[in-house]
Protein backbone atom coordinates (compact mmCIF):
# COMPACT_ATOMS: atom_id res chain seq x y z
CA UNK A 1 0.00 0.00 0.00
CA UNK A 2 1.28 3.59 -1.12
CA UNK A 3 2.27 6.29 1.54
CA UNK A 4 -0.24 8.36 -0.05
CA UNK A 5 -3.23 4.87 0.41
CA UNK A 6 -2.06 5.55 4.07
CA UNK A 7 -2.12 8.82 4.47
CA UNK A 8 -5.62 8.75 3.11
CA UNK A 9 -6.73 5.74 5.50
CA UNK A 10 -5.04 7.06 8.77
CA UNK A 11 -7.25 10.79 7.85
CA UNK A 12 -10.57 8.63 7.58
CA UNK A 13 -9.63 7.00 10.54
CA UNK A 14 -8.74 9.80 12.36
CA UNK A 15 -12.16 11.44 11.18
CA UNK A 16 -14.23 8.33 12.58
CA UNK A 17 -12.37 8.03 15.66
CA UNK A 18 -13.43 12.01 16.44
CA UNK A 19 -17.01 10.98 15.01
CA UNK A 20 -17.92 8.50 18.12
CA UNK A 21 -17.48 11.54 20.14
CA UNK A 22 -19.65 13.85 18.80
CA UNK A 23 -22.88 12.92 19.55
CA UNK A 24 -24.70 16.18 18.73
CA UNK A 25 -23.49 16.75 15.70
CA UNK A 26 -24.13 13.49 14.59
CA UNK A 27 -27.97 14.12 15.46
CA UNK A 28 -27.88 17.29 13.75
CA UNK A 29 -26.64 14.83 10.87
CA UNK A 30 -29.34 12.59 10.67
CA UNK A 31 -31.87 14.97 10.78
CA UNK A 32 -30.38 16.86 7.77
CA UNK A 33 -30.25 13.89 5.71
CA UNK A 34 -34.11 13.99 5.71
CA UNK A 35 -34.68 17.72 5.54
CA UNK A 36 -31.77 19.04 3.44
CA UNK A 37 -32.23 22.32 4.86
CA UNK A 38 -29.18 23.67 3.16
CA UNK A 39 -29.77 22.39 -0.37
CA UNK A 40 -28.52 24.24 -2.89
CA UNK A 41 -26.54 26.52 -0.39
CA UNK A 42 -22.81 27.22 -1.39
CA UNK A 43 -21.01 26.87 2.31
CA UNK A 44 -17.23 28.30 1.85
CA UNK A 45 -15.08 27.73 5.11
CA UNK A 46 -11.65 28.82 6.50
CA UNK A 47 -11.21 26.65 9.22
CA UNK A 48 -8.17 24.55 11.46
CA UNK A 49 -8.14 21.44 9.02
CA UNK A 50 -8.72 18.99 11.78
CA UNK A 51 -10.70 15.22 12.29
CA UNK A 52 -13.30 17.86 14.20
CA UNK A 53 -13.84 20.24 11.67
CA UNK A 54 -13.97 17.31 9.16
CA UNK A 55 -16.86 16.37 11.08
CA UNK A 56 -18.78 19.35 10.84
CA UNK A 57 -18.27 19.57 6.89
CA UNK A 58 -19.47 16.18 6.60
CA UNK A 59 -22.74 17.33 8.18
CA UNK A 60 -23.17 20.17 6.34
CA UNK A 61 -23.14 18.24 2.91
CA UNK A 62 -25.68 16.10 4.68
CA UNK A 63 -28.09 18.76 4.79
CA UNK A 64 -27.30 19.71 1.15
CA UNK A 65 -24.59 22.23 1.39
CA UNK A 66 -21.63 22.62 -1.31
CA UNK A 67 -18.96 22.89 0.67
CA UNK A 68 -15.24 24.22 0.09
CA UNK A 69 -12.87 24.77 2.91
CA UNK A 70 -9.53 25.82 3.45
CA UNK A 71 -7.02 26.21 6.83
CA UNK A 72 -7.19 28.69 9.34
CA UNK A 73 -3.63 29.09 10.05
CA UNK A 74 -0.61 27.03 8.34
CA UNK A 75 0.34 24.78 11.07
CA UNK A 76 -2.75 23.56 12.14
CA UNK A 77 -3.60 21.48 8.98
CA UNK A 78 -3.57 17.79 9.21
CA UNK A 79 -2.29 16.60 6.22
CA UNK A 80 -3.97 13.28 6.25
CA UNK A 81 -7.12 14.63 7.15
CA UNK A 82 -6.90 17.34 4.52
CA UNK A 83 -6.50 13.82 1.75
CA UNK A 84 -9.51 12.14 2.61
CA UNK A 85 -11.42 15.00 2.95
CA UNK A 86 -10.54 15.50 -0.83
CA UNK A 87 -10.18 11.74 -1.76
CA UNK A 88 -13.11 9.94 0.40
CA UNK A 89 -15.85 12.12 1.64
CA UNK A 90 -15.60 14.62 -1.83
CA UNK A 91 -14.85 17.96 0.21
CA UNK A 92 -12.64 20.33 -1.50
CA UNK A 93 -9.64 21.31 0.57
CA UNK A 94 -7.22 23.65 0.33
CA UNK A 95 -4.58 23.43 2.77
CA UNK A 96 -0.94 21.93 3.53
CA UNK A 97 0.45 21.91 6.91
CA UNK A 98 3.74 24.57 6.77
CA UNK A 99 2.75 26.49 3.83
CA UNK A 100 4.13 29.86 3.42
CA UNK A 101 2.22 33.00 4.13
CA UNK A 102 1.52 33.41 0.20
CA UNK A 103 -0.03 29.90 -0.15
CA UNK A 104 -1.93 30.37 2.63
CA UNK A 105 -3.96 33.31 1.63
CA UNK A 106 -4.30 32.01 -2.12
CA UNK A 107 -5.80 28.84 -0.65
CA UNK A 108 -8.12 31.48 0.97
CA UNK A 109 -9.43 33.01 -2.53
CA UNK A 110 -9.63 29.71 -4.13
CA UNK A 111 -12.36 28.92 -1.72
CA UNK A 112 -13.55 32.15 -2.16
CA UNK A 113 -13.56 31.36 -5.95
CA UNK A 114 -17.07 29.33 -5.33
CA UNK A 115 -18.46 32.57 -4.79
CA UNK A 116 -20.12 31.53 -1.27
CA UNK A 117 -23.79 32.42 0.38
CA UNK A 118 -22.85 31.74 3.79
CA UNK A 119 -18.75 32.18 5.11
CA UNK A 120 -17.65 29.90 8.07
CA UNK A 121 -14.77 31.17 9.70
CA UNK A 122 -12.16 30.69 12.58
CA UNK A 123 -10.22 33.73 12.70
CA UNK A 124 -11.61 35.90 10.14
CA UNK A 125 -9.47 35.24 7.48
CA UNK A 126 -11.87 34.87 4.95
CA UNK A 127 -14.40 37.22 5.94
CA UNK A 128 -11.36 39.94 5.82
CA UNK A 129 -10.06 38.97 2.55
CA UNK A 130 -13.93 38.64 1.28
CA UNK A 131 -14.31 42.28 2.03
CA UNK A 132 -10.97 43.87 1.19
CA UNK A 133 -10.14 41.41 -2.04
CA UNK A 134 -13.19 40.35 -3.41
CA UNK A 135 -15.81 42.41 -2.49
CA UNK A 136 -17.75 42.12 -5.88
CA UNK A 137 -19.52 38.78 -4.62
CA UNK A 138 -20.02 40.29 -1.14
CA UNK A 139 -23.70 41.55 -2.73
CA UNK A 140 -24.65 37.54 -2.89
CA UNK A 141 -23.65 36.69 1.09
CA UNK A 142 -26.40 35.81 3.29
CA UNK A 143 -24.58 35.77 6.10
CA UNK A 144 -21.57 34.29 8.13
CA UNK A 145 -20.38 32.81 11.18
CA UNK A 146 -17.11 33.03 13.34
CA UNK A 147 -15.60 30.70 15.72
CA UNK A 148 -13.20 32.20 17.80
CA UNK A 149 -12.40 35.17 20.06
CA UNK A 150 -9.58 36.93 18.15
CA UNK A 151 -12.46 36.47 15.02
CA UNK A 152 -15.08 38.22 16.75
CA UNK A 153 -13.31 41.06 18.06
CA UNK A 154 -11.75 41.79 14.48
CA UNK A 155 -15.74 41.38 13.61
CA UNK A 156 -17.24 43.77 16.11
CA UNK A 157 -14.60 46.24 14.94
CA UNK A 158 -15.55 46.02 11.14
CA UNK A 159 -19.11 46.64 12.72
CA UNK A 160 -18.47 49.69 14.53
CA UNK A 161 -16.24 51.24 11.59
CA UNK A 162 -19.21 50.31 9.12
CA UNK A 163 -17.09 47.92 7.05
CA UNK A 164 -18.95 44.87 7.33
CA UNK A 165 -20.96 44.38 4.72
CA UNK A 166 -23.30 41.37 6.29
CA UNK A 167 -24.49 39.79 9.23
CA UNK A 168 -22.21 37.12 11.09
CA UNK A 169 -22.90 35.22 14.37
CA UNK A 170 -20.86 35.05 16.71
CA UNK A 171 -20.46 31.15 17.65
CA UNK A 172 -17.34 32.42 20.53
CA UNK A 173 -20.41 34.41 22.29
CA UNK A 174 -22.65 30.74 22.84
CA UNK A 175 -22.61 29.83 26.23
CA UNK A 176 -22.08 26.12 25.09
CA UNK A 177 -19.06 27.15 23.10
CA UNK A 178 -16.48 29.53 24.80
CA UNK A 179 -17.50 28.10 28.41
CA UNK A 180 -16.02 24.43 27.27
CA UNK A 181 -14.23 24.87 24.13
CA UNK A 182 -12.33 27.86 25.58
CA UNK A 183 -12.01 26.74 28.78
CA UNK A 184 -11.71 22.65 29.03
CA UNK A 185 -10.58 22.67 25.47
CA UNK A 186 -7.51 24.49 25.26
CA UNK A 187 -6.78 23.97 28.81
CA UNK A 188 -6.19 20.35 27.96
CA UNK A 189 -5.32 20.51 24.22
CA UNK A 190 -2.34 23.38 25.68
CA UNK A 191 -0.86 21.09 27.86
CA UNK A 192 -1.01 18.32 25.63
CA UNK A 193 1.04 20.47 23.21
CA UNK A 194 3.09 21.45 25.40
CA UNK A 195 4.30 18.34 26.99
CA UNK A 196 4.20 16.46 23.39
CA UNK A 197 6.41 19.19 21.99
CA UNK A 198 8.99 19.35 25.39
CA UNK A 199 8.43 15.81 27.29
CA UNK A 200 9.43 18.13 30.44
CA UNK A 201 8.04 18.02 33.69
CA UNK A 202 5.20 20.46 34.69
CA UNK A 203 5.11 19.34 38.65
CA UNK A 204 7.14 21.84 40.06
CA UNK A 205 7.66 24.56 37.35
CA UNK A 206 7.38 27.89 37.68
CA UNK A 207 4.30 28.52 34.50
CA UNK A 208 2.85 31.55 33.70
CA UNK A 209 -0.25 31.94 31.30
CA UNK A 210 -0.86 35.45 30.18
CA UNK A 211 -4.36 36.07 29.79
CA UNK A 212 -6.96 35.05 32.31
CA UNK A 213 -10.11 34.99 29.55
CA UNK A 214 -12.03 31.46 29.18
CA UNK A 215 -9.11 30.30 27.69
CA UNK A 216 -6.15 31.90 30.29
CA UNK A 217 -8.76 30.06 32.90
CA UNK A 218 -8.17 26.65 31.60
CA UNK A 219 -4.47 26.48 30.97
CA UNK A 220 -4.18 27.93 33.94
CA UNK A 221 -6.42 25.49 35.83
CA UNK A 222 -4.78 22.13 34.08
CA UNK A 223 -1.70 23.28 35.04
CA UNK A 224 -2.01 23.59 38.75
CA UNK A 225 -3.63 20.10 38.62
CA UNK A 226 -0.16 18.60 36.96
CA UNK A 227 1.45 20.59 40.14
CA UNK A 228 3.02 23.47 38.57
CA UNK A 229 3.06 26.87 40.00
CA UNK A 230 1.07 29.26 38.30
CA UNK A 231 1.46 32.40 37.72
CA UNK A 232 -1.17 35.04 36.11
CA UNK A 233 -0.50 38.08 34.15
CA UNK A 234 -3.66 40.24 33.49
CA UNK A 235 -4.11 43.73 32.46
CA UNK A 236 -8.34 43.77 33.84
CA UNK A 237 -8.67 44.76 37.29
CA UNK A 238 -11.53 41.95 37.64
CA UNK A 239 -9.66 39.10 35.86
CA UNK A 240 -6.84 39.38 37.86
CA UNK A 241 -8.83 39.44 41.13
CA UNK A 242 -10.60 36.44 40.37
CA UNK A 243 -7.02 34.58 39.44
CA UNK A 244 -6.09 35.32 42.46
CA UNK A 245 -8.97 34.22 44.50
CA UNK A 246 -8.64 31.08 42.30
CA UNK A 247 -5.38 30.28 44.41
CA UNK A 248 -3.06 31.90 41.18
CA UNK A 249 -0.21 34.49 42.03
CA UNK A 250 -0.34 37.45 39.66
CA UNK A 251 2.46 39.13 38.22
CA UNK A 252 3.22 41.97 35.84
CA UNK A 253 4.75 40.71 32.88
CA UNK A 254 8.16 41.79 33.74
CA UNK A 255 8.14 39.98 36.84
CA UNK A 256 6.82 37.00 35.67
CA UNK A 257 9.18 36.83 32.76
CA UNK A 258 12.42 36.66 34.77
CA UNK A 259 11.41 33.24 36.81
CA UNK A 260 9.13 31.56 34.15
CA UNK A 261 10.01 28.15 33.10
CA UNK A 262 7.25 27.94 31.09
CA UNK A 263 5.17 31.02 29.26
CA UNK A 264 1.45 30.57 27.47
CA UNK A 265 0.17 33.35 26.20
CA UNK A 266 -3.70 33.46 25.59
CA UNK A 267 -4.53 37.30 25.26
CA UNK A 268 -5.35 37.63 21.36
CA UNK A 269 -3.07 40.76 21.68
CA UNK A 270 0.13 41.92 19.99
CA UNK A 271 3.52 41.34 21.50
CA UNK A 272 2.31 40.93 25.35
CA UNK A 273 5.73 39.56 25.57
CA UNK A 274 8.11 42.03 23.96
CA UNK A 275 11.46 42.85 23.09
CA UNK A 276 11.86 44.40 27.19
CA UNK A 277 10.81 40.64 28.23
CA UNK A 278 12.62 38.72 26.69
CA UNK A 279 15.53 40.99 27.85
CA UNK A 280 14.77 39.63 31.30
CA UNK A 281 13.66 36.38 30.30
CA UNK A 282 14.82 33.32 32.72
CA UNK A 283 17.64 30.69 30.91
CA UNK A 284 15.94 28.33 28.74
CA UNK A 285 12.23 29.48 29.20
CA UNK A 286 9.99 28.17 27.06
CA UNK A 287 7.65 30.29 25.23
CA UNK A 288 4.13 29.22 23.41
CA UNK A 289 1.11 30.66 22.07
CA UNK A 290 -2.51 29.29 22.45
CA UNK A 291 -4.12 32.61 20.32
CA UNK A 292 -5.47 32.71 17.45
CA UNK A 293 -2.65 34.75 15.42
CA UNK A 294 1.30 34.55 15.96
CA UNK A 295 1.38 37.98 17.33
CA UNK A 296 1.39 37.44 20.90
CA UNK A 297 5.20 36.77 21.10
CA UNK A 298 7.33 39.34 19.32
CA UNK A 299 9.03 36.69 17.09
CA UNK A 300 11.24 39.87 15.10
CA UNK A 301 12.44 41.32 18.63
CA UNK A 302 13.35 37.44 19.48
CA UNK A 303 15.17 37.14 16.18
CA UNK A 304 16.93 40.71 16.71
CA UNK A 305 18.44 40.16 20.05
CA UNK A 306 19.86 35.87 19.06
CA UNK A 307 23.11 35.11 17.42
CA UNK A 308 21.74 32.13 16.07
CA UNK A 309 18.67 29.80 16.39
CA UNK A 310 18.28 26.13 15.70
CA UNK A 311 15.28 23.42 15.60
CA UNK A 312 15.98 20.83 18.86
CA UNK A 313 13.28 19.15 18.62
CA UNK A 314 9.85 18.81 16.18
CA UNK A 315 8.45 22.01 16.67
CA UNK A 316 10.87 23.43 19.12
CA UNK A 317 13.35 25.90 17.91
CA UNK A 318 16.28 27.26 20.56
CA UNK A 319 17.31 30.74 20.57
CA UNK A 320 20.72 31.22 21.41
CA UNK A 321 20.60 35.15 22.67
CA UNK A 322 23.13 37.75 22.51
CA UNK A 323 23.20 37.78 26.52
CA UNK A 324 23.99 34.47 26.60
CA UNK A 325 20.59 32.68 27.71
CA UNK A 326 18.76 30.01 25.68
CA UNK A 327 14.96 31.06 24.80
CA UNK A 328 12.54 28.16 23.75
CA UNK A 329 9.31 28.63 21.22
CA UNK A 330 7.10 25.91 20.33
CA UNK A 331 5.19 25.92 17.03
CA UNK A 332 6.77 28.92 15.49
CA UNK A 333 4.72 31.02 18.11
CA UNK A 334 1.18 29.95 16.59
CA UNK A 335 -1.02 28.07 18.44
CA UNK A 336 0.92 25.51 20.79
CA UNK A 337 -2.39 22.89 20.87
CA UNK A 338 -2.64 22.80 17.30
CA UNK A 339 1.23 23.13 16.29
CA UNK A 340 2.41 20.60 18.46
CA UNK A 341 -0.41 18.74 19.26
CA UNK A 342 -4.35 17.74 17.69
CA UNK A 343 -6.44 20.63 18.87
CA UNK A 344 -9.21 20.20 20.97
CA UNK A 345 -10.88 17.11 22.11
CA UNK A 346 -13.64 16.04 19.94
CA UNK A 347 -15.99 16.04 22.95
CA UNK A 348 -16.01 19.80 23.36
CA UNK A 349 -15.57 20.32 19.35
CA UNK A 350 -19.00 18.74 19.66
CA UNK A 351 -20.75 21.42 20.98
CA UNK A 352 -18.65 24.18 19.03
CA UNK A 353 -19.33 22.60 15.55
CA UNK A 354 -23.18 22.17 16.46
CA UNK A 355 -23.08 25.90 16.94
CA UNK A 356 -21.67 26.46 13.77
CA UNK A 357 -24.04 24.39 12.11
CA UNK A 358 -26.98 25.39 13.72
CA UNK A 359 -26.01 28.79 13.02
CA UNK A 360 -25.75 27.81 9.26
CA UNK A 361 -28.92 26.62 9.09
CA UNK A 362 -30.57 29.56 10.52
CA UNK A 363 -28.69 31.93 8.05
CA UNK A 364 -29.92 29.65 5.05
CA UNK A 365 -33.57 29.79 6.59
CA UNK A 366 -33.29 33.71 6.15
CA UNK A 367 -36.98 34.44 8.44
CA UNK A 368 -35.00 37.04 10.07
CA UNK A 369 -34.30 40.35 9.25
CA UNK A 370 -30.59 40.25 10.28
CA UNK A 371 -28.43 44.05 9.57
CA UNK A 372 -24.87 43.86 9.02
CA UNK A 373 -23.96 42.96 12.52
CA UNK A 374 -22.17 40.97 14.75
CA UNK A 375 -24.89 38.63 16.63
CA UNK A 376 -24.77 36.08 19.19
CA UNK A 377 -25.82 32.80 18.49
CA UNK A 378 -29.73 32.30 19.40
CA UNK A 379 -30.48 31.24 22.81
CA UNK A 380 -32.62 28.56 21.41
CA UNK A 381 -29.88 26.86 19.38
CA UNK A 382 -27.52 27.23 22.64
CA UNK A 383 -29.92 25.73 24.80
CA UNK A 384 -30.93 22.90 22.32
CA UNK A 385 -27.34 21.93 22.31
CA UNK A 386 -26.57 21.64 25.71
CA UNK A 387 -29.72 19.66 26.63
CA UNK A 388 -28.25 17.03 23.33
CA UNK A 389 -25.28 16.96 25.29
CA UNK A 390 -26.41 15.92 28.48
CA UNK A 391 -28.88 13.38 27.10
CA UNK A 392 -25.78 12.27 25.05
CA UNK A 393 -23.97 12.23 28.37
CA UNK A 394 -26.95 10.08 30.30
CA UNK A 395 -27.50 13.15 32.29
CA UNK A 396 -31.13 14.54 33.27
CA UNK A 397 -32.50 17.89 34.13
CA UNK A 398 -34.90 18.58 36.98
CA UNK A 399 -37.75 20.11 35.50
CA UNK A 400 -40.05 23.20 37.82
CA UNK A 401 -43.45 22.48 39.23
CA UNK A 402 -46.24 24.77 38.71
CA UNK A 403 -45.98 26.26 42.19
CA UNK A 404 -42.23 27.15 41.48
CA UNK A 405 -43.16 28.59 37.99
CA UNK A 406 -45.93 30.71 40.03
CA UNK A 407 -43.78 31.97 42.32
CA UNK A 408 -40.47 32.85 40.21
CA UNK A 409 -43.16 35.15 38.08
CA UNK A 410 -44.75 36.32 40.99
CA UNK A 411 -43.92 40.28 42.27
CA UNK A 412 -46.54 39.90 44.80
CA UNK A 413 -45.80 36.70 46.71
CA UNK A 414 -42.97 37.11 49.63
CA UNK A 415 -41.08 35.25 51.71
Amino acid sequence: MSSEVNLKEAGKQKIEWARNRMPVLESISKRWSQEKPLAGVKVGACLHVTSKTANLLITLIDGGADVSLCGSNPLSTQDDVAKALNEVYGVPTYAKRGEDKESFYNRILTVLDMKPDITVDDGADLINTLHSERTELLKNVLGGTEETTTGVTRLKAMAKDNRLNYPVIAVNDAMTKHMFDNRYGTGQSTIDGLMRATNYLLAGAKFVVVGYGWCGRGVAKDAKGLGARVTVVEVDPVRALEASLDGFDVKSMDRAAAKADFIVTTTGNKNVVDKHHLEQIKDGCILSNAGHFNVEINIEALEEMSNGKQTVRKDVEEYQLNNGKKVYTIGEGRLVNLSAGEGHPADVMDMSFSNQALSVEYIAKGDHNLKNDVYSVPKHIDESIAKLKLEAMGMELERLTSEQVEYLNSWKIGT
